[in-house]
């Protein structure tokens, strides 16, 4: 009497199919042994795909096999597509149960594999299936890839965004709160604190509810999904695409292009240093005696550690960090606007600001002048390869090249169209918060100090100790300290008296102030 293992196998979504349950197989099995008077050792359940013999319960039956070698006479399951979908495998694994004594076979695909011809049903039985599967593979890459270029998002939601299916049945992303809001958070904050800030950036949004890796939050910043893009990768001849998706955009195209500038390095970030901590202005401070960058050290006294900047052997030049910040808070203060003063710094940066970006429709010009001429050489890309000038691969990388350039100029287009030339809002905000500079300084980290200096003055401070001298202001700053400057002058009676400033005044007052306060600022620019 021949002995057997029974082997039923069926995949995750092949459980609701006809004919390929646990049950009905067993019962198929059951009565093909009984009927052949067939002694049955073990029957083994398997749940995975026959894409591969990497399944767990094969890997027990074949370790059974091989420790009771020549025991069992066949294996036994109901069709050839329960054993295999991958006929190249199958025809190893055949050769490999052979070697260990057991005989593959189907009961309801019986096949004599002595006899040469059944060779070729056996190429069929196995063929098909695997067939089967790749055409059902093929037709969802079609499937997925048609949906993308509606602008639809396949598989799970991407962070921030949540999977809904609509009363029609179709799938759909939408922002999903409070992840959405927390990486529109960290957008704008990688595109002002940098590229190499970014994990600063990441922890900060863990601690917020952000629940990603590291690697996956560079991801999220690299993904145009949150600007309303969908991704297609390249399939055959079809090029890399960036269609417009039907979700709702976390941020801007423009916002999105100017984090990518920004984490490949176009601009040059701030990157804090061991020690910072205590030493704020190290790398900022120039030694009023030989011109080197001021370095920090401490030195441990009889209770507490003291902090110096210093500059290096055999300059002597040695500053206490305390009194030093005690100084720069009071530097601080010539650049806070006075008090009941809005209304007139806002009107005098207004007119700089609008005389400023009176060029702004050129700008928008020059965009569609570049966007004109890409589309032209797009055009004459085209012709060469109608006129059989160019290769075909060659038009392809011309045509996504020339498609990326102008994705990125249509998005500074828009974004310069949309903004705003009233400023008079931000401005009293700005201001409201310059009023306060000199405690902003005293209560900020080390980080945002080293901000606050790299802001006001865009290059090094020369300190000797009593004071601080600088190249260049920033302009804002120095428009606030020469405003400030003829406020004073004007109270200690050397001009016109302009003490009406400090109370509202009539819109003749004020113009008239506002014009010498303009005249002023020219003839600093002429000198």
């Amino acid at each position: 009497m021949k002995t057997a293992d029974l082997y039923i196998r069926v995949s995750t979504d092949e459980q609701a199919d006809k004919g390929y349950s646990q049950r009905n197989q067993e019962e198929v099995l059951k009565r093909y042994y009984d009927i052949n008077h067939i002694t049955v050792k073990r029957v083994i359940f398997e749940d995975h795909s026959a894409k591969t013999f990497n399944r767990p319960k094969w890997h027990f039956l074949l370790s059974e096999l091989r420790r009771h070698k020549g025991q069992t006479d066949l294996v036994l399951f109901t069709k050839w597509d329960r054993f295999s979908r991958n006929a190249g495998d199958a025809y190893q694994m055949i050769n490999t149960l052979r070697r260990l004594g057991a005989e593959p076979q189907a009961i309801e695909q019986p096949l004599d594999l002595s006899v040469p011809e059944n060779k070729m049903m056996l190429a069929f039985y196995l063929a098909a299936p695997e067939v089967e599967n790749d055409r059902r593979a093929l037709n969802v890459l079609h499937g997925m890839r048609r949906a993308r270029k509606e602008g639809r998002w396949m598989g799970p939601a991407p962070y921030g965004y949540a999977n809904k299916i609509t009363e029609d049945g179709k799938k759909y992303i939408t922002p999903d709160e409070p992840e959405a809001s927390i990486i529109q958070w960290a957008f704008n904050e990688v595109l002002s604190a940098g590229k190499d800030s970014v994990r600063s950036i990441w922890e900060k949004a863990r601690q917020k509810g952000l629940p990603c890796s590291r690697s996956a939050f560079w991801m999220i910043l690299r993904n145009p999904v949150y600007c309303g893009k969908i991704y297609i990768g390249k399939f055959k001849d079809e090029e890399i695409q960036w269609v417009k998706g039907k979700h709702l955009p976390l941020i801007t195209e423009f916002l999105f292009y100017q984090v990518q500038d920004e984490l490949d390095g176009k601009k040059r970030v701030y990157v804090p240093k061991k020690g910072t901590l205590h030493y704020p202005m190290r790398g900022q401070l120039i030694c009023p005696h030989c011109g080197r960058l001021l370095t920090g050290s401490s030195s441990q006294g009889r209770s507490k550690k003291y902090f110096y900047y210093h500059c290096i052997l055999p300059c002597k030049a040695r500053f206490q960090t305390d009194h030093t910040h005690d100084l720069f808070a009071k530097e601080l203060r010539k650049y806070i606007p006075r008090p009941g003063m809005t209304d007139l710094y806002t009107e005098v940066v207004s007119r700089l600001y609008q005389a400023q970006t009176k060029g702004q429709r050129d700008d928008v010009k020059l965009i569609r002048e570049e966007l004109e001429e890409v589309n032209t050489w797009l055009v004459k890309a085209r012709n060469k390869l109608v006129n059989d000038e160019l290769d075909a691969a060659d038009y392809k990388a011309i045509k996504a090249e020339c498609e990326r350039k102008i994705n990125q100029l249509e998005s500074r287009l828009i974004n310069s169209q949309r903004q705003d030339n009233n400023i008079e809002p931000l401005l009293k905000k700005a201001f409201e918060t310059l009023a306060q500079l000199d405690q902003l300084w005293q209560d900020a980290t080390a980080e945002r100090k080293k901000m606050i200096i790299g802001a006001l003055f865009p290059e090094k401070l020369v300190f000797d100790g009593n004071s601080f001298q600088t190249a260049r202001l920033n302009e804002g700053a120095r428009l606030i300290y020469l405003l400030n400057k003829e406020l004073d002058e004007n109270k200690n009676g050397q001009k016109d008296d302009i003490s009406t400033l400090s109370i509202p005044v009539t819109r003749i007052g004020f113009k008239l102030r506002m014009e010498k306060a303009m005249r002023l600022e020219r003839s600093v620019d002429r000198s």
